[in-house]
């Protein structure tokens, strides 16, 4: 496996959040609990919690193995390449969301965070992220 040299992220605030540029992933996606991925899934995220291994996961590839699921998300990858100590970015998205009453699962990457927000409001979710980055 090629690995990818690590690059300094930003980590002033305004700096973020003028440069989040959401943008939605296609498809629709899930989370579930497995003792081990399944051959053949490509997962997005995986987290070992002490009630197993949580896998977030494409929703057909869920639907195809038969399990089981409650949430159906839709993914917006901020852009915006953060550090993984900087401060307040994700304050300053769950913020803006909980404001407008969507509910939003952050994972963060090497590079870019990522959300998980209910399919039925992703669009205005992008929307309100697009106008926090504005200062609007």
């Amino acid at each position: 496996m090629a690995t990818v040299r690590a690059m300094s992220g930003v980590r002033d605030l305004d700096e973020l959040v003028r440069n989040i540029r959401p943008d939605r992933m296609p498809g629709r996606y899930v989370f579930v609990t497995l003792a081990k991925v399944p051959d053949g899934v490509d997962p997005v995220a995986c987290v070992r919690e002490d009630e197993g291994l949580s896998v977030i996961l494409k929703q057909g590839d869920a639907d195809r193995l038969c399990l089981p699921y409650d949430f159906v998300a839709a993914m917006i990858t901020l852009r915006v390449h953060s550090s993984l100590d900087a401060v307040g970015l994700t304050a300053a998205v769950a913020g803006t969301l909980a404001e407008a009453g969507i509910s939003c699962n952050v994972v963060a990457g090497h590079f870019h965070d990522h959300l998980f927000v209910p399919v039925e409001h992703a669009d205005r979710a992008t929307q309100l992220l697009h106008v926090l980055s504005t200062g609007g």
